[in-house]
C-alpha cells in the first residue's frame, strides 16, 4: 500500500496522521504565524498571548511574521502547511477582503483553512488633523461636494477594509473621495498628522493614540453603535447612513483538515488566555477591541458575512489591491 504524508503505520495498520496527531498534541513546538510584519496591531496580539498560552499548554510558541500581499503570502504558506496542529495561522480584516482584491491568490479561503477563534473587532476611525477645518463627517461631505475630488484620504493600502469601507461611504454620500493608499499604518499616520491628506481611515489602534493627544480629531467610528470609549465620536449610522458597518478584526486559523480536539484545545486556552485581567484590560482600553471569543462557526458565519459586503463593493467600485 502507498502510504502518503499523512499516514502512518502503526501494529502494522495504516492509520491517518490526524489520527497521531490527536494523540500527540500540543507538541514540543508550535509556530504561530503572523501574516503582517512586526510591529502591527496582530502581531501585538500574539505577543500579547504567546507567554500565557505557553503555559497553558505546556509548549513552547514561536511567533512567525511572514508578511506580505497583504498577509495573503503568510496565510498561502499555512493553508500549503501539514495538518498536524503545529502550525496556526493570525489574521487581520483583510483576510476577508483579499479573495476579490488580489488576482491568484494562491489559497481557497474557505477550502484550505479552517476556522479556530475570533478574537474581536474594533470600529474605524474616519479622522482629520486637528488643524483641518472638519469638525464632522458632514462637513467632509459637504466640502466633497461643493468642490468634487478635492477630499483626499489615506488609507493603509489598496483593497485594505478601510479603503473599501471609505468607497462604500462614498457611493452612499453621492460623492468622490481621492484615496491615497499606504504601504502601512506608519506612512499614512505622517502625512494625516502633516495635512497632506484630508482624512485617515484606521483601526482604532492605529488612530487612537493620536486621537487622544490631539493630533487628531475623530469625525465618525464605523461600528454599528458607538465603541464605551469613543462615547463623544458618532457612528456613520448616525451622521445619517443606515446600516452602514465596518469593522477591523482578528482571527485565528489553521490548515484545513487539522485534528479537531487540536483546534478545540488551542480555542478554549486562547481564550483563557484572553479572559486574564492585564490582557484583556489591554486590548478593551489600548485597542478598543471588542472581545468577541467566538469559536469555529462563528468565525465561519463572521467571515462569511464579511466576505459577502467587501466582495459586492470591490465589483461596484472595481477595485484593485496593492
Amino acid at each position: 500500500m502507498k502510504l502518503s504524508r499523512r499516514t502512518i503505520v502503526l501494529g502494522g495498520v495504516a492509520l491517518p496522521f490526524a489520527a497521531q496527531a490527536q494523540t500527540a498534541w500540543p507538541p514540543a513546538s508550535i509556530r504561530m504565524v503572523v501574516a503582517y510584519p512586526p510591529g502591527g496591531s496582530t502581531d501585538a496580539i500574539m505577543r500579547l498571548l504567546q507567554v500565557p498560552l505557553q503555559e497553558r499548554l505546556g509548549t513552547n510558541i514561536v511567533i512567525e511574521n511572514r508578511a506580505g500581499a497583504s498577509g495573503s503570502v503568510g496565510t498561502g504558506w499555512v493553508a500549503k502547511s501539514p495538518p498536524d496542529g503545529t502550525t496556526w495561522l493570525a489574521v487581520f480584516d483583510n483576510h476577508a477582503a483579499n479573495p476579490f482584491v488580489l488576482s491568484n491568490l494562491p489559497y481557497d479561503s474557505e477550502k484550505d483553512l479552517d476556522p479556530v477563534l475570533l478574537i474581536g473587532t474594533a470600529p474605524y476611525l474616519i479622522a482629520t488633523a486637528s488643524s483641518k477645518p472638519y469638525k464632522s463627517l458632514a462637513d467632509v461631505i459637504a466640502a466633497a461636494k461643493q468642490k468634487p475630488g478635492s477630499i483626499s484620504y489615506a488609507s493603509v493600502g489598496s483593497g485594505s477594509v478601510g479603503h473599501l469601507a471609505m468607497a462604500m461611504l462614498s457611493n452612499l454620500a453621492g460623492v468622490k473621495l481621492v484615496h491615497v493608499p499606504y504601504r502601512g499604518g506608519g506612512p499614512a499616520m505622517t502625512d494625516a498628522l502633516g495635512g497632506h491628506v484630508d482624512l485617515l481611515v484606521g483601526s482604532t489602534a492605529l488612530s487612537m493614540p493620536q486621537v487622544n493627544t490631539g493630533g487628531l480629531r475623530a469625525l465618525a467610528q464605523t461600528g454599528k453603535e458607538r465603541n464605551q470609549f469613543l462615547a463623544n465620536v458618532p457612528t456613520v449610522i448616525e451622521s445619517g447612513y443606515p446600516n452602514f458597518e465596518a469593522y477591523a478584526f482578528w482571527a485565528v486559523f489553521a490548515p484545513a483538515g487539522t485534528p479537531k480536539p487540536a483546534i478545540e484545545r488551542m480555542g478554549k486556552e486562547m481564550i483563557a488566555s484572553l479572559r486574564e485581567d492585564r490582557i484583556a484590560k489591554q486590548l478593551i482600553e489600548t485597542q478598543q477591541v471588542t472581545l468577541t471569543l467566538g469559536g469555529p462557526e462563528v468565525l465561519r458565519s463572521f467571515v462569511a458575512s464579511q466576505m459577502k459586503v467587501w466582495g459586492k463593493v470591490v465589483k461596484d467600485n472595481d477595485i484593485k489591491g496593492d
